[in-house]
């Protein structure tokens, strides 16, 4: 996600970086620059407008002219009026209310609406609620099939949907069931149109008068850019939408969305979807996504990964291990292991300062078949070579490979990828996270 702003941004930023003092037209240059990349990302252009008046006043103050680092301190004010933008901090789920609560999700087909109500109640079981899946859109049967097949997979129970009722009449027995059977939470999947018209917003405003959901979410597709954004200002003038899920994130290269609309709807982004698994759904924080977008990764959201996959010991370990940029290939050979579960490895890699940029400029493969090569050669290394990779000489290499059954140039490989990494992140630790408060506490 990203990709195409971060790859500017990045650019832009270098520049700076490299200069030891900033005039004021250094800045506006800059910032000049920052707008293009925006507007290019399709960010709403007014959004656009305020966001770099922000930036404008702060970067030609005293914090920034007169700092022994002023490109740092330009970085710093675009993270946090970034950050700002897309709402400042998470915010959670209204789920405070009488049991069972209710959670209404609407949108448009194609949205990914009802694998994102499957998402959701995997999300909550984890949370350790007891989700109820409601299927209401009584003229598309494939949608209610879909949500069954859904459920089952992930074995969470569905309110069987009579065509005969009125969408407003099956929700209101699903209350009443979902009390029976001790479920906590109805995720109502809504009808969907291939656009908003009169009768779609009718039913939905039928549904919420006799249900009084505590949460009112909009599912659009990032992808759509500004599409979504104006989808979202529709939805929320009718409905009073209490916030919205953007769907198909880690397809968008552009963010537009991401960044637009809680600037024009104060409404929050509450979840983001960022893959096709059902278990591929993160809440929203503006802080590490300003992070990400700024090309400065994710720590944070990859520790909660772990933490989901892994018992607490392990992701302390793997906490401490990254913020000290201290691991050696024994960690990296055990945390292995557990990538796959992890999702994506294109996503976990990006969520590292620095590993998406070299990604991105060809050092390194987010490929599967690869880790499984490195598996083996590290496997394949003494105890000692895993500590310090420092002794593995050109006969060692040589063994490692006949071990392994690879070739030299895959050992090689390994050793200059993970060389090149532990740099990375030793030279963000020094640098960024001394800076950027904003990024949080990692300890």
């Amino acid at each position: 996600m990203f990709e195409l702003l971060t790859e500017k941004l990045t650019g832009i930023f270098k520049g700076l970086k490299g200069r030891g003092r900033l005039s004021e037209s250094n800045i506006q240059e800059a910032l000049k620059q920052i707008r293009l990349a925006l507007l290019e990302a399709d960010v709403n252009y007014k959004v656009v407008k305020n966001l770099l008046e922000e930036i404008r006043k702060r970067a030609l103050g005293q914090e920034v002219l007169e700092s022994l680092s002023p490109g740092q301190q330009v970085i710093k004010i675009v993270n946090e009026e970034l950050t700002k933008l897309m709402g400042e901090e998470k915010r959670d789920l209204n789920l405070g209310g009488k049991k069972p609560l209710s959670i209404m999700l609407v949108g448009l087909q194609g949205s990914g609406k009802t694998t994102t109500a499957g998402k959701l109640a995997n999300y909550l079981r984890e949370k350790g609620y007891h989700p109820y899946l409601v299927p209401v859109d009584v003229q598309r049967p494939a949608a209610i099939e879909q949500l069954w097949k859904i459920a089952e997979e992930i074995n969470i129970p569905v309110h069987p949907s009579d065509n005969a009722d009125r969408a407003e009449d099956i929700c209101l027995k699903a209350l009443h069931k979902a009390s029976r059977i001790g479920s906590d939470i109805l995720i109502i999947d809504t009808a969907g149109r291939l656009h908003i018209d009169e009768g779609l917003m009718e039913e939905l405003l039928r549904i919420k008068g006799v249900i009084y959901p505590d949460e009112t979410l909009l599912v659009a597709d990032a992808m759509t850019g500004q599409d979504a954004v104006n989808l979202a200002q529709k939805f929320d003038g009718d409905l009073d939408i209490t916030g919205v899920i953007l769907s198909k994130m880690e397809g968008d290269a552009r963010g537009g969305a991401a960044l637009s609309i809680m600037a024009v709807t104060n409404k929050p982004i509450k979840f983001i979807g960022v893959g096709e698994k059902l278990d591929a759904l993160e809440p929203f924080y503006p802080d590490r996504m300003s992070s990400r977008i700024l090309g400065m990764g994710d720590i944070l959201s990859l520790i909660d990964k772990a933490q989901a996959k892994f018992d607490q010991k392990e992701a302390v370990e793997l906490a401490s291990k990254i913020n000290k940029a201290e691991f050696d290939l024994d960690d990296f050979r055990k945390q292995l292991t557990y990538i796959h579960k992890m999702g994506s490895l294109e996503q976990i890699l990006g969520m590292i300062p620095g590993i998406g940029q070299m990604m991105k400029l060809g050092r390194l493969k987010a490929d599967k078949r690869e880790l499984v090569r490195f598996e083996a050669i590290i496997n394949s290394m003494t105890p000692g070579e895993r500590r310090d990779y420092r002794i593995i000489s050109g006969t060692r290499r040589k063994r490692i490979a006949t071990g392994s059954g690879t070739r030299v140039e895959d050992v090689n490989r390994l050793l200059k990828n993970f060389v090149q990494m532990r740099n990375m992140l030793k030279k963000f630790r020094r640098g960024n996270l001394r800076d950027l408060s904003s990024l949080g506490s990692f300890s």
